[in-house]
């Protein structure tokens, strides 16, 4: 009884001790980070008058574009660089380009950010997640992009040894697992004529619309008149249509596996009138498992580069001038997407 007694207060010890070590982990998991939500507008493209004349009768309709607008919501645990400005708050706007660099300055860095906006018209829902823990000699990180107005959307693991990894310039190679939809695959093929233009009036008709030349009305699939002319039909009414369709058919094909080797480098140089950081990596090599919409079928067979990397440069002349350099470009599947800016500042005193 004695002995039942004491592995009952031996068990109870031992929860108390993993509660509080798993509370502590986890407070420590969440030290510093920083929780944000933000909401930003503007003004867009402003409205477009469509001229046309039927009958010797002059006929216009105005496409109206909505307000721009952000809706951002984030936490991310990432400690600045030298180089970042200090700010008081997160609204939602800042470029971070230091945010892909695949070292960071701490061991364990997240993000996980939602941003809903609208574009001259088009809504996109951006999102960017990904942990990564760094040591001097190997480094994994998980991440999922989807970036709405490049129409990219992946997710990506990797796992890689470092050499150097204490040093400005380090070397990094490993392995990334990526899965994202069959890119390459054109839902529009057959739909394309001899002249390569799309025959969208039928595919437009196939999928429910209905066309009315005489009485230039242009119906939807309800029923409803989306168009009275054939300016807006094709100006308005057929991208939307591709569009649906393109989507439609990209939704129905399941995701592919991509596994990849990978090579990489990351230097870090920091003074206060000279600062570079720089980052690279190169995937020359995909297994190709020989599935029905493998990115190999679409490359005619061949092994192809996807590659992203980054550059974050700032140059203090003197007192007065300034020369700065920021921007990250990314290829996967052929597909491009990149931000940058520079220019020169000049103090006058």
């Amino acid at each position: 009884m004695c002995n039942l007694i004491s592995m009952k207060k031996i068990l109870i010890l031992i929860l108390t001790i993993c509660c509080f070590t798993a509370s502590a982990q986890f407070k420590k998991a969440f030290k510093f980070s920083t929780f944000y939500v933000a909401a930003n507008g503007g003004t867009s493209l402003a409205n477009d008058d469509v001229y046309n004349t039927q009958d010797g009768i002059l006929n216009y309709d105005t496409v109206f574009t909505p307000y721009d607008y952000s809706l951002t919501m984030g936490i991310r645990k990432i400690k600045r660089f030298q180089y970042e400005d200090v700010s008081k708050f997160k609204d939602g706007t800042e470029s971070a380009y230091g945010d892909a660099a695949t070292v960071g300055l701490s061991p364990f860095e997240y993000l996980f950010e939602i941003d809903y906006k609208r574009q001259e018209g088009v809504e996109y829902l951006d999102q960017q997640h990904f942990v990564r823990y760094v040591r001097d000699k190997w480094l994994s990180k998980v991440e999922y992009v989807k970036d709405g107005f490049a129409d990219i959307e992946y997710y990506e693991a990797t796992q890689r040894f470092r050499l150097n990894g204490k040093k400005k310039l380090s070397f990094n190679f490993g392995g990334v697992t990526r899965l994202a939809e069959p890119y390459g695959y054109d839902p529009l093929a057959d739909w394309r004529l001899e002249t390569g233009h799309v025959h969208y009036t039928q595919l437009a008709i196939e999928e429910g619309y209905d066309i009315d030349v005489f009485e230039s009305e242009y119906k939807d699939p309800n029923g409803n008149i989306v168009a009275t002319s054939a300016e807006v039909w094709e100006k308005v009414i057929i991208p939307t249509v591709l569009k649906d369709y393109v989507d439609k058919k990209r939704n129905e094909l399941p995701n592919q596996w991509q596994y990849s080797i990978v090579l990489g480098f990351d230097f870090y140089h920091y003074k206060k009138n000279f600062w570079l950081h720089s980052w690279g990596n190169l995937m020359p090599y995909h297994y190709d498992d020989g599935g029905q919409y493998s990115y190999h079928n679409f490359n005619n067979g061949e092994q192809w580069y996807d590659y992203s990397g980054g550059l974050i440069l700032g140059y203090k002349l003197n007192k007065s001038l300034g020369l700065f350099a920021e921007g990250k470009y990314n290829k996967y599947w052929n597909r491009e997407w990149y931000d940058f800016k520079f220019g020169i500042n000049y103090i006058i005193f």
